[in-house]
């Protein structure tokens, strides 16, 4: 895929030139590297900023054209506003045909939902890294670099070795030795916090259980008592009977005396 990007030739510098310009619609950069002295440019935002939305336009070699010449370039830095939509300068890096450039390439993952640790095990794929360095000659420089999750379970993972990289492609870290993690599939942690967290309610319900089922025979005793203290009181009430009887024949008695 070629990108072109327009430029044309500053003269003006410093911070209020640069303002003028991004007032203007137009963004401040420079153009450095190769055999050639460094050399101001301006963009128009617009444009600029639509070609930045491609992923290629941050990875790929692009064609200038600067004051009406053609020249390779890479993009190196970009700077945009805190909070506004705005981009306020740019970076481009000559490039020589004959000379490898060292470059972070973004990676694509695929088949992630044909692999066993998700697609059977409810696992979720982790990307470690979403970008890799490496290095290469210009022509060989590739758009993107491809991670396969096809054959990842529950706790494996995909390394920098594991990953196909083109003819005339090296990854900068492996060079050095580092076999980085690029993605692993685990659990997710939300379902091993709520098993855990169900063990102590579930040993809660069990614990209200038992104390429910101690309660109950002491309430049952309650009732058997109250129950034998009723024959009590019917004796009591047996036993004052009488005494009013006796109180009622006294009266008759003397009723009779009279």
């Amino acid at each position: 895929m070629q990108i072109e990007v327009t430029a044309t030739s500053r003269t003006q510098q410093g911070t209020g030139a640069s303002r003028r310009m991004r007032l203007a619609g137009r963004v401040p950069g420079i153009l450095y590297g190769g055999k050639q002295q460094a050399q101001t440019i301006e963009l128009d935002h617009n444009a600029l900023y639509h070609l930045l939305k491609l992923e290629a336009f941050h990875a790929s070699i692009l064609n200038m054209n600067l004051d009406g010449k053609k020249q390779q370039v890479l993009l190196r830095e970009l700077h945009m506003h805190p909070f506004k939509m705005q981009v306020m300068h740019v970076d481009f890096q000559r490039v020589a045909k004959d000379k490898k450039i060292y470059i972070k390439v973004p990676l694509h993952f695929i088949n992630a939902d044909l692999a066993p640790g998700v697609k059977v095990d409810g696992g979720i794929v982790s990307h470690v890294m979403n970008e890799v360095e490496v290095s290469c000659l210009p022509a060989d420089l590739p758009e993107f670099i491809e991670v396969d999750l096809a054959n990842l379970k529950i706790g494996d993972s995909v390394h920098l070795a594991d990953l196909k990289f083109h003819k005339g492609v090296e990854s900068v870290a492996l060079v050095r030795g580092n076999n980085a993690v690029v993605a692993t599939v685990q659990i997710p942690k939300v379902i091993v916090v709520e098993e855990v967290a169900a063990v102590p309610a579930a040993e809660e319900a069990v614990a209200a259980e038992g104390a429910a089922a101690e309660a109950a025979p002491a309430t049952g005793e309650k009732k058997e008592g109250e129950k034998a203290a009723a024959p009590d009181a019917g004796k009591k009430e047996g036993a004052k009977a009488p005494e009013s009887g006796k109180k009622e024949g006294g009266k008759g008695e003397k009723a009779e005396k009279k």
